[in-house]
């Protein structure tokens, strides 16, 4: 897992470190910088792959912008022509600065420099400096790694950071009303292939009980349904007009009279494939290593989003296979859900100075806060009293 990450004069994150934990939870206003934390992740997962341009950029959930847009234009912020990244654990590090002229500028950044460490020795690097020109759009590291085998550590984070991606799943793409623009296994970016990723973990969960036990925890949250499965679409009621794939998420609800109570991911609300989603993300062996949720409540009820972000903890901290997730929300109730005194669950606030630069504080169990736990005080309302900070200032 990445153990750190350090931003600098990327959007409003001048300078910015942040120590992970396996769930990372980050609250905070609108514009805050949530959003570009993920992103910066993004950028530092392309070069890793050795190619920064929107296209790759936007394979992660990275919105393209253009140089002016990415480089810090804070006031007072250093004149640095460079973004500068870096990502490491105790095993490995890898650093780089990119560079892209705002007045005329290119379809991928420059490396600047580049540095790839293992613990004990640098596996990859460049500088502006050398005197042999090479591809300055061409990452150093990319090409490294072909000559590592398999299970070395160093290019095991390289890997992490490779196959990052920003989910932030939409209602009709989950419903499968509207086609998956970034497809990805083993779930696109907007949510597509829904159906296909429920069957599969119901599958696997059939041959591993302790992965059941997980998944009927999250199916619970549904307390609708007796079962959810998926189904082709011609053994599924669907109304003519309803576009859909091939296959689809099927509920069969516990109220409803028998023969009648057959639903589709169509016709099911919102929150129930949102929790389905959630599962799979947490729990599918093909899943990124490293992912992140921006709006991880999507407009949820409250106690579904409190319950739901327990279940995500759950899910992480005893899956077999282990994942790091980075999550946004502003629902406050979120918080109330996390097992903060475990160490590998940590919480952030994301706010901006006065002068306009993001700063990100964790928020530790310590024991002031213990205090005002056993006085009554939730996380939620500390938060939105503005105790912990990370709130609006209206």
């Amino acid at each position: 897992m990445l153990s750190r990450i350090k931003i600098e004069s990327f959007k409003s994150l001048e300078d910015v470190e942040i120590d992970l934990g396996l769930v990372n939870v980050f609250v905070g206003a609108n514009g805050s910088g949530k959003s570009n934390l993920l992103e910066a992740i993004g950028v530092i997962s392309a070069a890793a792959s050795g190619r920064v341009d929107d296209e790759a950029l936007m394979r992660r959930g990275v919105r393209p912008g253009l140089p002016q847009l990415y480089k810090c234009a804070l006031i007072g912020a250093a004149k640095t022509p460079h973004i500068v990244f870096s990502a490491e654990n105790e095993d490995a590090a890898y650093k780089v600065s990119l560079f892209n002229p705002m007045k005329d500028p290119q379809p991928a950044w420059r490396y600047h420099t580049e540095s790839w460490r293992s613990a004990d020795r640098e596996l990859a690097g460049r500088s502006h400096r050398m005197k042999s020109k090479p591809n300055p759009e061409a990452g150093f590291a990319a090409l490294k790694a072909l000559e590592l085998p398999a299970g070395d550590p160093a290019l095991a984070l390289l890997d992490l950071l490779r196959n990052y991606a920003i989910y932030e799943p939409n209602t009709p793409t989950l419903r499968g009303a509207t086609p998956e623009r970034q497809p990805r296994e083993p779930l696109g970016l907007s949510g597509g292939g829904l159906p296909q990723a429920v069957h599969s973990l119901v599958r696997a969960s059939r041959r591993d009980e302790e992965l059941e036990a997980l998944f009927n925890g999250f199916c619970e949250l549904i307390d609708w349904a007796r079962s959810v499965d998926s189904a082709s679409a011609s053994d599924i009621p669907l109304s003519p007009s309803a576009a859909t794939s091939n296959q689809v998420v099927r509920f069969v609800d516990q109220f409803m009279k028998s023969g009648r109570n057959v639903l589709s991911g169509a016709d099911a609300s919102e929150g129930a494939l949102y929790v389905l989603f959630a599962a799979v993300l947490a729990l599918d062996e093909r899943a990124p290593r490293l992912l992140a949720v921006d709006n991880a409540d999507h407009g949820l009820n409250p106690r579904l989003a409190q319950a739901l972000i327990g279940r995500i903890c759950d899910g992480v901290l005893r899956a077999k296979v282990s994942r790091q997730l980075l999550l946004t929300s502003h629902s406050p109730q979120v918080l109330d859900g996390l097992p903060l005194r475990d160490d590998r669950v940590r919480l952030f606030t994301v706010s901006r100075t006065n002068t306009g630069r993001t700063v990100v504080r964790r928020v530790e169990v310590d024991d002031e806060l213990m205090k005002m736990g056993r006085e009554g005080w939730t996380l939620s309302r500390l938060w939105v009293m503005g105790h912990l900070g990370g709130v609006p200032n209206v």
